[in-house]
């Protein structure tokens, strides 16, 4: 089984940092910060059996999507050597319209 390593691009850090600041504006931050690092620890299991999720070409070659306990959706990308984490998107968003090319 191939190993690679997990990238998150900036704009999935910015869906990190904005999620963490929703949750701890709506429950705590202690809440805010036990989701995101459930969410990071997921995302980092991905260094193994990669090719997980849904196959999404119609949006953007190579695109895959998963869910997270079922509020985020985790948009990414696996090459070679990489698992590239593109954005997350919380709670029903309609993520299609939001995906950047």
């Amino acid at each position: 089984m191939k190993q690679r390593d997990i990238v998150f691009a900036p704009e999935a850090r910015d869906d990190l940092f904005a999620l963490y600041e929703w949750i701890s504006l709506k429950a705590n931050a202690d809440t805010a910060l036990s989701f995101i690092e459930r969410i990071e620890k997921f995302c980092n299991k991905f260094d193994l059996a990669s090719e997980r999720g849904h196959s999404r070409d119609d949006i953007r070659q190579g695109l895959r999507i998963i869910g997270f306990e079922k509020r985020v959706t985790i948009a990414f990308i696996v090459s070679d050597k990489t698992v590239t984490i593109l954005r997350l998107f919380y709670g029903g968003q309609n993520w299609e319209e939001r995906f950047d090319v």
